[in-house]
């Protein structure tokens, strides 16, 4: 098999550059490891960038989101029984975020695809990445039990943390920054219609606690417990109890209980490899980092990557310059830096540490208290939380 572009993974970002490449008039084949079915069921992120959500409407795949998709135009912050309503719309001159679980712009993005007749292989195992390092670069895979090759001019890896377009990059040209944090989400689905109409973050004494939503009849919730709980021991009732005191207010605020249809626990890491560039490969996405999920960075951060890289192969068509996809690792870099920033932020701002001293607790809730009562910092958070800039 022959493309211009190989594409390691048919996530949001695999998808969505392939769609990008194909209104650009440019080849790809995306090759997919797990089935279609599992690709559009897998529950993930569910925060959507202004920038997102106009990059979706400019590729013409956001019919769907702007019929379903729930626009939000501020977040609450919840400490002390005290709550914050931080107005995004006000504070940045209009933007918000779009809550549309990534499962269904999945489902968008491969309904197009297929429309288009495009490849997008399923059940295809990449193997390995090979010759990186020429203008003629290959990856190695598996379909429907016969091995294949796909021979591109370039590779872009979406396959997430675990997958193999990272190992293509020699361990002495790369650079890994990383930090654990010694807790994770407990997180539920429920259908039970959301008990606020946006997103609540509370820090309690006890962890911190996010009341998020997949649409008007499902919620999402998340608890802060120690690293390595098992999601399975945590009874149905006691989630609800432990959910109810975190978010607990000084006015009559209800939290509405429901069944829970899954439960599941996510471990918090932030990490960054550099470059995200070696010869013709590039990565993207988890491929090339990680965020904590308490700043709603992950898809956004990968949206972002295939923006810059499918606008710098865009470029060189049009103008014969490479100089954009050689800045491609350099100009992701910048967005991608700023993020862990703010997710870091973001998760000491809000999550009790195991051992905090009473001094680190009162430093929490004075950075709170900075927050609600300064429109600068007020504004710092909302124009970081709707979006940073695409290259």
């Amino acid at each position: 098999m022959r493309t211009t572009v190989g594409i390691v993974g048919a996530g949001p970002a695999g998808l969505l550059l392939a769609r990008l490449l194909h209104n650009a008039g440019i080849d790809s084949v995306v090759l997919e490891s797990h089935d279609r079915a599992y690709v559009e069921q897998r529950q993930r992120a569910g925060i959507l960038e202004q920038g997102t959500a106009d990059v979706l409407r400019a590729a013409g795949a956001a019919d769907r989101m702007d019929r379903e998709g729930l626009r939000h135009d501020g977040i609450e912050l919840r400490f002390a029984g005290r709550r914050h309503r931080v107005d995004f719309s006000a504070l940045t001159g209009g933007r918000s975020v779009t809550v549309y679980a990534q499962t269904e712009v999945c489902k968008d993005l491969i309904a197009l695809r297929l429309a288009d007749g495009a490849p997008l292989l399923f059940e295809a195992q990449a193997l390995a990445v090979e010759d990186a390092d020429t203008d003629r670069p290959r990856v190695r895979f598996r379909h429907r039990g016969v091995e294949d090759v796909l021979e591109c001019d370039y590779v872009v890896g979406c396959d997430g943390f675990w997958g193999i377009a990272r190992r293509a990059v020699p361990a002495a040209a790369a650079r890994v920054f990383e930090r654990t944090y010694p807790f994770g989400w407990l997180g539920i689905l429920a259908d039970v219609p959301p008990s606020h109409d946006e997103l609540v973050y509370a820090r309690h004494d006890r962890g911190f606690a996010l009341l998020s939503m997949r649409s008007p009849a499902v919620s999402r919730l998340y608890l802060q417990v120690p690293e390595g709980t098992d999601a399975q021991a945590w009874g149905d009732e006691e989630i609800w109890d432990e959910l109810e005191r975190r978010f607990a207010t000084d006015d009559d605020w209800k939290l509405e209980r429901g069944p829970i249809t899954q439960k599941s626990v996510t471990p918090m890491r932030s990490w960054v490899h550099e470059p995200m560039r070696h010869g013709r490969l590039f990565l993207a996405g988890d491929a090339a980092h990680i965020v904590p999920p308490t700043g709603a960075k992950g898809l956004n951060l990968a949206v972002g990557d295939v923006v810059t890289f499918a606008r710098a192969l865009t470029h060189l068509g049009d103008t014969g310059s490479a100089a954009l996809l050689d800045a491609y690792s350099e100009t992701c870099l910048r967005r991608v830096w700023q993020a862990e920033r703010f997710s870091y932020d973001m998760t000491t701002l809000l999550h009790p540490a195991p051992g905090a001293t009473p001094f680190e607790d009162r430093l929490q809730l004075a950075r709170l208290e900075r927050i609600v009562s300064s429109r600068a910092a007020e504004t710092d958070l909302a124009e970081a939380y709707t979006g940073f800039p695409f290259g």
